[in-house]
């Protein structure tokens, strides 16, 4: 079977195309387009994925879209007639658009696929799961469990916003839905909306500015108990009831009522530029233990339900990791997989997977660690590819003949203090840079987190940042019992790499706290003593792991930091071409695509003479 998934119209479009029940490649649009979160048809990624399989579309067995478009129309209608006459602006503004695109989808995507290649319109075959079998199968089928509990949390598929599904071999049953406009997902982005951040992106800057809220303050605890006794109305099984007084999402532009949060919470919306206040961060922090409370009863039902001892999650909300590490400790599961591509560009690899082995009924077969390939799904490109970026730009380049030889250069530039593009094989899938396409320093440097927030991402200078850590050498510094290559787990540091800090800790400011060192690696620990945790495999990533393990021969530190190769408002480079015109606009010290080590100081000397002219002169 040859099935290439789509995702598309909403956000992070992607495609992906499997062979056999083997992932040959997966890409999200914005990689191709250079537009972050890009919703239209993912044209540039499925060339992609047809070149890299070498399949035409006439040999497609399938084509999958990643849920029901009528369906969901349903949603839309009868949405809109159950809070008449509320939401008229919405509805004028909505219902031409899915009159014109939507409800055709059929014929769009057929029109769309002839752009890229002519084909045999009749003898395509066009499939619609739903959205939220799209997700579950995306986890369930790559992961290495013959039977588990599946866990799906996002903002909205059709009906659904959360599903509990058993998965066993081949098959996916879904048990049990909670159902629009009551959804964990459009709460917490209600929350990050209210909070300064924008919906569907920055969820997981709440999630990372929550940390520096004051657990022990009577403020979290009387947000939390308004929240609550206003907003939502939990039950055992982990379903929810949230109060629409307070939500304008079903019907309106915004998220929430404004003026109504405004009177709850005390303070006005903050806008996106504004200043980070202790009441910003201790809401956060509020809505970040509810969404925990919650997804550990959705956990609990699950096991309920399904009796099994593993669990498989997908879906925006499985991107909370903070959430996840949570979870983790609780031990209802024995072993948790999430999809690295959590959110709806994963739904396009899930739909395809879906229609291989539940609608053409195909035999499944385990494979451990897992069937995502470290998530490395993406274009790579050759020595002649970096070459002609060198030239093209004039660049001053070193190649090297081996990894090794690379990496015992590259490991003292880290030890000293430079941030480092480091760009190698196949691009990752998924909002996480894995190795592949990343931006490296060294965590024991107390200044780095300051110069990569600052100087090279120009972000927030509260973001947290990522270790990655040789897998043998995670306990020595984590709280972490289990693997975590996706970088899906939040764990703590261990307290024999902590150092003290005042006894006034938690009542300091955000930018004081943050310039606390809090451990012996502290750019890469958290304000709460927690690190996102990437452990680094020598099987699915050998480059990676060679670097990391040329700077612990070096230094004993048997990590990095590791954070996304791009900048803020920019997805992550796709390209050798992205990655150095990147490199160059930023203060990044040195970049490393494939064997090439490309020197900024060198670079910038050279571009300052003519010299390099007098190569091209007869005398």
């Amino acid at each position: 079977m040859k099935i290439l998934g789509i995702s598309a119209f909403y956000h992070d479009s992607a495609a992906a195309i499997i062979h056999k029940g083997d992932i040959i490649a997966a890409a999200q649009e914005e990689r191709f387009t250079r537009k972050k979160h890009d919703p239209s048809f993912p044209t540039q990624a499925i060339k992609f994925c047809l070149e890299q399989s070498g399949f035409s579309i006439d040999e497609l067995d399938a084509v999958v879209f990643y849920d029901k478009p009528l369906l969901k129309f349903e949603r839309l209608l009868e949405t809109y007639y159950g809070f008449a006459p509320k939401g008229l602006r919405s509805f004028i503004a909505a219902i031409p658009v899915w009159i014109k695109e939507k409800l055709f989808l059929k014929n769009i995507i057929r029109k769309e696929l002839e752009a890229i290649e002519t084909y045999n319109r009749k003898e395509l075959k066009l499939l619609f799961p739903e959205h939220h079998l799209s997700h579950a199968a995306s986890a369930f089928y790559p992961s290495p469990f013959q039977e588990a509990a599946i866990l799906t949390i996002d903002g909205v598929g059709e009906w659904a916003t959360a599903s509990i599904s058993h998965g066993k071999d081949g098959q996916i049953t879904i048990l049990k839905e909670l159902q629009f406009p009551h959804s964990l997902g459009l709460l917490y982005s209600a929350f990050t909306y209210f909070l300064g951040f924008r919906v569907n992106s920055g969820e997981y800057k709440l999630m990372g500015l929550a940390p520096y809220g004051n657990p022990n303050s009577d403020e979290v605890q009387n947000y939390i108990r308004i929240i609550k006794e206003e907003l939502i109305q939990i039950y055992d099984d982990g379903s929810i009831w949230l109060n629409q007084d307070y939500f304008n999402y079903a019907t309106g532009l915004r998220m929430v009522v404004d003026k109504k949060w405004e009177q709850l919470f005390g303070f006005p919306k903050r806008t996106s530029e504004s200043k980070l206040e202790q009441r910003h961060c201790n809401l956060g922090l509020a809505i970040q233990k509810i969404t925990e409370e919650v997804l550990e009863k959705m956990a609990q039902e699950a096991q309920r339900l399904t009796g099994t001892k593993h669990l498989c999650m997908a879906g925006g909300v499985a991107l909370n990791c903070v959430a996840n590490g949570k979870l983790q400790k609780t031990a209802i599961f024995d072993d948790i997989f999430i999809q690295p591509a959590a959110g709806d560009a994963g739904g396009a690899l899930g739909a395809a997977l879906a229609a291989h082995y539940i609608y053409f009924e195909q035999e499944r077969q385990v494979r451990f660690p897992d069937q995502m390939k470290g998530a490395y799904l993406g274009p790579e490109f050759s020595d002649l590819d970096i070459l002609k970026v060198g030239r093209r730009y004039k660049a001053n380049y070193q190649q090297f003949d081996s990894i090794d030889d690379l990496c015992q250069e590259v490991a003292p530039l880290i030890d000293a203090g430079n941030a480092i593009g480091w760009f190698q094989g196949r691009m990752e899938f998924g909002p996480r840079a894995l190795g592949n396409r990343s931006i490296i320093g060294d965590p024991r440097n107390p200044e780095m987190q300051k110069k990569l927030n600052l100087k090279i991402k120009y972000r927030e200078s509260f973001r947290p940042f990522a270790p990655s850590v040789l897998a043998e050498r995670a306990s020595d510094y984590f709280e972490l019992e289990h693997t975590s290559p996706y970088m899906l787990l939040v764990q703590g540091v261990q307290q024999k790499q902590r150092n003290e800090v005042p006894v006034d800790y938690h009542q300091l400011d955000l930018r004081n706290k943050l310039y606390v060192s809090r451990s012996t690696v502290p750019a890469i620990t958290h304000v709460d003593f927690s690190a996102r945790i990437q452990t680094v495999h020598k099987e699915t990533n050998p480059e990676y792991y060679s670097l990391i393990k040329a700077f612990e021969d070096l230094t004993n530190c048997g990590m990095v930091v590791n954070t996304s190769f791009n900048v803020r408002g920019e997805p992550i480079v796709c390209t050798p071409e992205d990655a150095y015109r990147c490199f160059m606009r930023t203060e990044m010290d040195f970049l490393v695509i494939g064997n090439f080590l490309f020197d900024k100081k060198l670079q910038l000397e050279w571009d300052k003479t003519d010299d390099w002219k007098e190569q091209f002169e007869l005398d």
